[in-house]
């Protein structure tokens, strides 16, 4: 299977990020892609206070959008993330949907640990101030492929990728918008150690370069396979990566090196 992997630029202005996702996407398809992933917060990336006001349902007008897409190129669509309400008017979900072919809703999962930080650069941000957590892990099927969905923040905790490996997943999807300081520090070398240690493929889509006052993001969206290898890496813009998943390469790792049974803990 070939997956396509989406970075964007995403902004306040929600048409402005729904139009660069279409031309992403027409490009994964023409591209031969069959699954193609957006990063976190790819329908609106700007402060939490002018966030709350466009916050919807899974069934409301920006999903649709993604719907449309998948069904338009015969995609499997990984909407990283956006805000959805919720039971609290004062914070939203942060929540992934993964979109069939069909348009059909295979899975959802609403990000579990939240970025409370203050960066190097003395930048302070408290997603929980404006972002529910969820509580439950996600997988869907994506063909053959079955998949394991986390978000940004989860990249550091390896229990949460544990548990899903656990279930038998063989890709992991990390769609984030990861900071600059924090990027240039960890981005990559929190994706391979999942990828290693995992022995599943790592997806990770995320956003890049300006996009408010005061929020800018790494970018340097990535595919690593199961053994840790860096099979696509995208440049400083927005644009579309490509790899292949290849069940049979990731059965003979797990086969030559059997971690998953070695488990003692």
């Amino acid at each position: 299977m070939i997956v396509a992997i989406a970075q964007l630029n995403s902004t306040p202005d929600v048409d402005r990020n729904l139009a660069q996702c279409r031309a992403l996407a027409a490009d994964a398809a023409a591209r031969g892609a069959r699954w193609l992933l957006f990063p976190e917060n790819t329908p609106f990336l700007g402060t939490e206070e002018a966030k709350l006001p466009i916050a919807q349902g899974v069934d409301g007008s920006i999903v649709d959008a993604f719907r449309d897409i998948a069904r338009a190129h015969d995609l499997h669509v990984t909407l990283g993330s956006f805000a959805e309400s919720g039971p609290d008017p004062r914070r939203t979900y942060n929540t992934q949907v993964q979109i069939t072919p069909a348009g059909e809703t295979a899975a959802t999962y609403r990000k579990i640990h939240l970025f409370d930080a203050e960066l190097p650069s003395g930048q302070v941000l408290l997603e929980s101030d404006a972002i529910a957590p969820g509580d439950t892990l996600a997988t869907a099927h994506v063909d053959d492929v079955h998949v394991g969905l986390s978000i940004c923040y989860d990249l550091r905790f390896p229990e949460l990728y544990r548990d899903l490996a656990a279930r038998g997943v063989h890709a992991l999807t990390v769609p984030s918008a990861f900071t600059i300081p924090t990027g240039h520090a960890h981005w990559h070398a929190l994706l391979r150690a999942r990828a290693i240690e995992n022995q599943c493929y790592v997806l990770a889509p995320n956003q890049w370069g300006n996009h408010c006052e005061g929020r800018a993001s790494f970018g340097q969206s990535a595919i690593y396979d199961p053994w840790g290898m860096l099979l696509a890496n995208a440049p400083d813009r927005p644009c579309v990566i490509t790899a292949e998943i290849d069940l049979e390469h990731l059965a003979r790792i797990r086969q030559r090196m059997p971690c998953g049974s070695h488990r003692m803990l």
